[in-house]
């Protein structure tokens, strides 16, 4: 489906970081997970980028998508758009999907990796689904990490979920976790990794070592979604 609308609200999610909405059409369906393409206009010529949608299927009054701004070209025009400027978007597109088809999930984010774990994440919490969730999310620092409020309302509407962070260049103030996604971590944080069925999003590397690590556990690709986000 291709539709053209006005941006309705954007959100500051960090300081590198912003959440566009968009009013959704009427009968634009799709599942938790998917992307979309969203084509920009400027000085007459046309770019366009694949986004995760970073809203939820049972959100029906708009779709969502969130960008790190990385001062490249097609970054730069989207963060000087305002309300009310439009977009041409296309899609839903991908494979990466879930719509509680599993009793177990991994979800293994780097950096803006994040978005289609959290449509995942608010899906699974509005339909009160019985899955069990875990959601790994690694981040350079914090200033770094996004929807971490969103994350513990859905935590407090959804039991089965939880959440761990693991930051690779953190502040000496930061109590956490600081080692990179490994096999260690895993086996660790989630003892039962070979019932679960993993979805992997983040950076071509980071979704490249993802999909070695699980190799080298022996989960096989039948049990693994995957997902790589090329920023600009």
């Amino acid at each position: 489906m291709e539709f053209e609308g006005p941006v309705t609200e954007i959100i500051k999610r960090a300081y590198n970081a912003k959440s566009f909405r968009f009013k959704r059409p009427d009968g634009f369906d799709f599942k938790a997970g998917q992307y979309i393409t969203v084509t920009l206009k400027s000085n007459g010529k046309k770019m366009s980028k694949a986004f995760t949608l970073s809203s939820s299927p049972t959100e029906k009054d708009h779709i969502e998508f969130t960008k790190k701004l990385t001062g490249h070209e097609y970054s730069n025009i989207l963060d000087a758009m305002e309300v009310g400027d439009t977009a041409l978007m296309k899609g839903p597109f991908g494979k990466m999907t879930f719509e509680g088809e599993y009793e177990k999930i991994a979800l293994l984010s780097g950096g803006i990796g994040i978005t289609p774990m959290i449509s995942i994440c608010k899906y699974s919490a509005d339909m009160k689904l019985s899955t069990n969730i875990m959601l790994i999310c690694s981040n350079k620092t914090e200033q770094d990490m996004i929807f971490t409020e969103e994350l513990e309302e859905m935590k407090k509407q959804n039991p089965n979920l939880t959440v761990f962070n693991t930051l690779t260049r953190a502040s000496e103030s930061w109590t956490g976790c600081r080692e990179r996604i490994c096999e260690s971590m895993i086996i660790r944080e989630l003892p039962d990794y070979a019932e679960r069925v993993f979805y992997v999003c983040g950076p071509p590397s980071m979704v490249d070592s993802m999909m070695e690590m699980l190799h080298n556990m022996n989960i096989p690709d039948s049990m693994i979604h995957k997902e790589s986000l090329i920023g600009y």
